[in-house]
């Protein structure tokens, strides 16, 4: 019995070493062989800053209705996402994420909302002061509605928001919002 213990015990070293091996690879090692190339940086991808132009402090009227909010869009994730930070005078406030996938090459979007909406947007498209984004959710007793969110540049203070939906995959459209964005001056 007392041989065997002997042998184990001169295996346990060996142990010892395999396990610090590895953890070295881990600790070193594994980072380089597991990460992606880096892209380029998103302040660098022209595609990535195509929604640029509406970045800024805005004031928001409603060409049908009465009342203004105010939204402020920013870039964050080194300048990888545009993020709307809106609210209005009632206490409403919604954030909205747009981001370019360079995998993909495809723009996806969320908006979330303290009345506890969430739609997510699978497709979109920005060109030349133009942004479309298209996406699912649930409407009335589970029908499927089809949210399209258009962002188009009126002028260098000036940017127009429309929310639509649709019930019939998008033949026809309600709009469901409408903003005129008129920046603040400094």
């Amino acid at each position: 019995m007392k041989e065997n213990t002997v042998v184990r015990s001169a295996g346990w070293p060996r142990i010892v070493l395999v396990i610090f091996g590895v953890g070295v690879w881990l600790w070193v090692g594994a980072p380089q062989a597991f990460a992606a190339n880096d892209p380029a940086s998103c302040s660098d991808d022209a595609q990535s800053q195509q929604l640029n132009y509406w970045l800024g402090d805005w004031m928001v009227t409603y060409p049908v209705g009465s009342g203004s909010s105010t939204s402020k869009v920013t870039l964050s994730l080194d300048k990888c996402a545009v993020v709307e930070n809106w609210s209005d005078a009632k206490g409403h406030q919604g954030e909205s994420i747009f981001a370019y996938s360079a995998d993909d090459k495809s723009w996806r979007g969320i908006f979330v909302d303290n009345q506890g909406r969430a739609h997510v947007f699978v497709d979109g498209k920005v060109a030349d002061g133009a942004a479309e984004f298209y996406g699912p959710s649930g409407g009335a007793q589970g029908a499927g509605v089809l949210n399209r969110i258009r962002l188009v540049r009126l002028g260098a203070d000036k940017v127009e928001q429309t929310w639509e939906k649709s019930t019939d995959n998008g033949a026809t459209w309600t709009t469901a919002f409408r903003g005129e964005y008129s920046r603040k001056l400094p």
